[in-house]
């Protein structure tokens, strides 16, 4: 059995001409230009958020990288510090003060030559701690107008001296030099380490 008779028939009827209004070329050209400029504003969009979004990510990428590269920094001036922290302690231990030691005579020298410049047939000492008199004696010069006298005192600390030219005196204290360098090291590294950590 057939089931046309439920369906309805379209085909008898008569074919409606489709009635389409006539445009003017002047109202299609009008058309496609506002098409035109409502696809290239669309792509333009695109363009500069696309654009947008891809300098945000290079922006981020930036920041990330550095990040890392302030990080890096961080620990590497860190590790340099510590390994050369054990260096300056034997510089300032040891090297240091055997420098200033060997040169010691030699600066006082240079010292009273300056102070005697400036002040001519005056009365020179120089005081120095026990048993470091003969080792300055020994080099001085003989070109000074007048004698140099140099005494021991006993409360005077090794690489520590007193100098007087006439009214003027001056302090030569190595010892204080080589604890202020071992000071200033010290506190350097406190701070590069305490840096470090906190940021």
């Amino acid at each position: 059995m057939s089931i046309t008779h439920l369906l309805e028939d379209f085909g008898s009827a008569t074919k409606v001409e489709a009635i389409i209004p006539e445009v003017s070329e002047e109202v299609l050209e009008e058309a496609r230009l506002v098409s035109f400029e409502n696809g290239y504003s669309a792509g333009w969009d695109d363009a500069v958020t696309a654009k947008d979004q891809e300098v945000t990510k290079i922006s981020a990428s930036l920041a990330s990288s550095l990040e890392d590269l302030n990080f890096t920094y961080q620990e590497a001036q860190s590790q340099l510090i510590e390994s050369l922290d054990p260096m300056f302690k034997v510089l300032t231990s040891a090297v240091l003060p055997d420098a200033m030691s060997a040169t010691f005579g030699h600066h006082i020298v240079d010292q009273m030559t300056d102070m005697a410049k400036f002040q001519t047939n005056q009365p020179m000492s120089i005081i120095v701690s026990a048993g470091e008199a003969a080792a300055v004696r020994a080099l001085l010069p003989d070109a000074f107008a007048t004698p140099v006298q140099v005494q021991e005192d006993e409360s005077l600390s090794p690489g520590q001296a007193y100098l007087r030219v006439g009214s003027s005196e001056r302090e030569i204290n190595s010892s204080a030099l080589v604890e202020s360098i071992h000071d200033s090291i010290d506190a350097f590294t406190y701070h590069v380490r305490e840096d470090s950590h906190y940021g």
